[in-house]
């Protein structure tokens, strides 16, 4: 009975964790989508970090996932899932899955998921966490994303989680007719959130709603920051 009650305290330690995560954490930042909300209830963060840094997994904080790479904190990936607006019929580029948590979150979201990671073994962590999760509408891939994604597509909604130090042409060229765009382009210590829309006139629109700075996606060549 002892370790009953100890597993049932864990647990609702857990889920105040969670809660906490969402209230104190997500929230303030501008995620106000009940159904973003109840999604990061549903989809177990701490299933999707290291067994090492489980304990980590609500903290507002970058994890490690080895190869120099991180899972990002909940509140940029909460923010960046609603900011794509996703439909049930989206098809959705990802570029980076880490560990998969945000995979989980996008495929949740939409029809299917194509996602790349460089780092074979994140990708086998992104494959086993996404099958005990149970979600299974994820076309996982190993390989450089944007070579990838340059020959396939079109993309209803495009996900960068890295940050780069500009968005290719030739990837805004891969969204669908209304399709949408969002990455962290810059440089420290200032990067911005692009949101590019690709209008019925087949022209992109772009908006900048929020800074933040986080780590870069490996494949993105970097450009020049100065010019004569």
């Amino acid at each position: 009975m002892r370790h009953t009650g100890a597993r049932a305290g864990a647990s609702m330690n857990i889920e105040q964790a969670r809660f906490n995560m969402i209230q104190q954490q997500v929230r303030p930042w501008n995620v106000l989508d009940d159904q973003i909300l109840e999604l990061l209830e549903e989809v177990k963060r701490e299933d999707f970090c290291p067994a090492e840094h489980r304990d980590m997994a609500f903290m507002d904080l970058e994890i490690p996932i080895g190869h120099g790479q991180v899972m990002l904190t909940p509140r940029v990936q909460a923010r960046l899932v609603q900011d794509l607006q996703l439909k049930p019929t989206d098809k959705v580029l990802q570029i980076g899955t880490g560990t998969g948590y945000m995979t989980a979150l996008l495929a949740s979201r939409s029809q299917q998921v194509q996602a790349f990671e460089i780092h074979p073994e994140l990708v086998k962590q992104t494959a086993d966490n996404l099958r005990k999760a149970g979600i299974s509408n994820v076309d996982l891939r190993h390989g450089d994303g944007l070579a990838g994604a340059l020959a396939n597509g079109p993309y209803d909604a495009i996900v960068l989680c890295g940050s780069v130090p500009a968005i290719p042409h030739e990837l805004q060229d891969k969204l669908a007719t209304g399709g949408r765009l969002i990455g962290v382009v810059g440089h420290e210590p200032m990067m911005h959130v692009h949101l590019v829309t690709r209008a019925n006139s087949g022209t992109f629109d772009t908006v900048k709603p929020w800074d933040v700075i986080i780590p870069r996606l490996e494949g993105f060549p970097e450009v020049s920051r100065f010019r004569f």
